[in-house]
Parts: C-alpha cells; structure tokens; sequence
C-alpha cells in the first residue's frame, strides 16, 4: 500500500473520529463535565502522549523562522477550534455541528489559494459546491431539534468559528510537516496550547465532581483525549505529507454522514431518502474534489 493511499485512508480515520466525537463528547456535557473542562483534558493528555513519543526518536531542532507560524498555527489549531466547538456542542446539537464543519473545505480551498497557491480546478471547486448542497440538505430537510441545545443560534455561530480555525490550521501546518517529523511538530504545537489554554480551561476541570461521575464516562473521556485529540492531529499531520491542505478540507463533508451512520446504529435515528440522497451528495463532493487530474504537460495535479 502507498504512502498516497495511506494519507487518504489516515484523513479518513480522522474524519471519522470526528463524526463520533460530536454525539459521544455531547453525552457528558454539560452534566458531568463543563466544555472547558473536557479541553484542559485533551490538551493536557495530547502534551504527555506527543512528548512521551518524541523520547524514542531524535527531535528536529525547530528553525527560528517557523516559530511564528507552529505559533499561529497552535492557536488555530488547538486552541480556538477547540475552544469554540466544545462550547457550540454543548449549546447546539451534535448533527448541527457535524453539518456546518463543512465549511471548512471553503476556507481551506480560499487560504490555500492566497497563502500557498494551489490552483483552484474546476473539479475541486464542483466536488467541493456538489458536497455543500448534500450537507446543507441534512440542515434544512433532516435536522432535528433537541431539548439540551439552549442557543442554538449561538451554538451554531461558534461551530463556524471553529470551521474557519480548522482551515486555517490545515493551511498553516502545511509547510511544517513537509519539514519536521509529525512527534516533533505536535509535541510543540500542543506545548504552545497548553500555554494559552491552561488559564482559559483550568477552571471547568476542576468543578469536575470526579465521585460523580458514571462508570461509562471514562471510556468517553479516554475516547475525546485518546483518539480525537492525540489520534486525529496525529493523522492529519501523517495525510498532510502526502495531499494538499485543501484536499484534507473537504473530508469533513464525511463527517455528517458517519454522524449519521453512528446515530443510526445506536438507535438514535433512522435512514429516510432525504438522508441517503445528501450522503451520496457527499460522498460524491469528496471523490470529485480529491481526484487527481492530468495535465496537458503529463504532470499530475497533486490533491
């Protein structure tokens, strides 16, 4: 198997860590644990396990003039995408939020093109308007409302926040893991957002009333640090060597759909046509968007 199969099936594993985050996380706020709480906590657990890591291997000394961005990118990243999506989770829902993610292609597609000079195709540009329409499709025919979603309104607005942040994180560590190994890269980038997240977050972790918690609380809490913190940046980072930032994007339009699939499977909701047209909406945007075209000159666009 290639390293180009590898990164798609490692953004795919991300993608879809992502999609059950939005009902799993949803089920201990904000009851047991305040949003803040839950990112003191995959801050913390991503700082251990990447520096933990990096003891088996010789770190890359990190060049002075890539600091400002491993910076940026930090706070981007792993500070107010976190930040803002966990607070949107606990004020909104969790297809919601699993919807409006899908913006993020768009600002990732717009920052690549200014910042990094990926050429716009036509296929990316169809892939990625094809996707939209099937993800807005499960907002305005497939949504529902529930009783623990007290802002909606505000909820959905941080959502967007935290899309806008993701793109702009995808653009900026682009160049950095083409550069330095993907332990080296994380083990800083989470050193910066615990800096910046500690005073923001201290407080929610310690209401956490630990005696109170039910016994099936902890798997979940191992599931948000273990595999949608340490796990996602870790393949992302992993698929970023090998596909475009904006190709990345546009894997989150596979975050409704495995939202969905999850909900289903639980007994949380059931297929109807409305549902199964927008995934395969999706599911289409994404091929479109990813595939490779060949140029005239015989050189491939690489996605």
């Amino acid at each position: 198997m290639n390293k180009r199969v590898l990164a798609f099936l490692a953004a795919f594993g991300a993608t879809s860590i992502y999609a059950l985050n939005h009902t799993i996380a949803k089920g201990l706020m904000p009851m047991y644990i305040k949003p803040f709480g839950f990112i003191f906590m995959r801050v913390v657990g991503a700082f251990l396990l990447f520096w933990g890591l990096s003891l088996f291997r010789k770190s890359d000394p990190i060049e002075k003039k890539d600091w400002p961005k491993i910076m940026l990118a930090s706070l981007f990243g792993a500070s107010i995408n976190m930040l803002s999506f966990f607070k949107g989770l606990e004020l909104s829902t969790p297809i919601n939020s699993a919807v409006l993610v899908t913006i993020t292609p768009i600002c990732t597609l717009v920052l690549s093109a200014i910042l990094l000079k990926e050429p716009i195709t036509k296929n990316k540009t169809f892939g990625i308007a094809l996707g939209l329409v099937g993800a807005l499709g499960l907002v305005v025919f497939g949504n529902e409302l529930r009783s623990d979603a007290p802002n909606i309104r505000l909820g959905n607005t941080l959502f967007i926040v935290n899309a806008l942040s993701y793109g702009a994180y995808l653009v900026l560590t682009r160049s950095l893991v083409q550069k330095y190994h993907p332990f080296t890269l994380l083990k800083w980038l989470f050193t910066v957002s615990l800096i910046i997240n500690f005073p923001i977050t201290i407080g929610d972790f310690l209401d956490i009333q630990w005696s109170t918690l039910p016994s099936w609380s902890y798997a979940t809490i191992a599931f948000v640090v273990v595999g949608v913190t340490f796990l996602t940046y870790l393949f992302n980072a992993f698929a970023m060597t090998e596909l475009k930032a904006s190709t990345i994007g546009v894997f989150t339009y596979v975050q409704p759909v495995m939202g969905i699939l999850f909900a289903v499977l639980a007994g949380k909701d059931q297929f109807t046509l409305t549902k199964i047209v927008a995934a395969s909406l999706v599911i289409g945007g994404v091929y479109l968007a990813s595939k490779r075209v060949r140029m005239p000159s015989e050189k491939k666009e690489v996605s």
